[in-house]
């Protein structure tokens, strides 16, 4: 069993920056494929991007690709997501997901992740 938690999250204004991290209870992230989502108030969860595992691929969703970019942190065992040039539309939970076996076809949907951290709020004032 995987547990995983977000961390990073806060209340900034538009333009600023933030970076988010997730951390996991296994030995290394390095075997799985992590993906950060968000879930605003009254929507469905949204896929931000995917760090896929041993880093051999990542991919964003247009609506933050140029903003967003994650990373592994190997001393520190987490995939973080630095995000840029934030704006009141990036307000959400952001949650990072974990799975050993999602397919590349499949990665953009929640359904494909069997681990899933708490979350944590991001708030972005106009």
């Amino acid at each position: 069993q995987v547990q995983l938690v977000e961390s990073g999250g806060g209340l900034v204004q538009a333009g600023a920056s933030l970076r988010l991290s997730c951390a996991a209870s296994v030995g290394t992230l390095s075997t799985y494929t992590v993906s950060w989502f968000r879930q605003a108030p009254g929507q469905e969860r949204e896929f931000v991007g995917s760090w896929w595992r041993r880093g051999s691929n990542l991919f964003y969703s247009d609506s933050v690709k140029g903003r967003f970019t994650i990373s592994r942190d190997s001393a520190k065992n987490t995939i973080d997501l630095q995000m840029n040039s934030l704006k009141p539309d990036d307000t959400a939970v952001y949650y990072c997901a974990a799975s050993r076996t999602v397919i590349l076809s499949a990665a953009r949907s929640a359904e494909a992740y069997h681990y899933w951290g708490q979350g944590t709020q991001v708030t972005v004032s106009s």
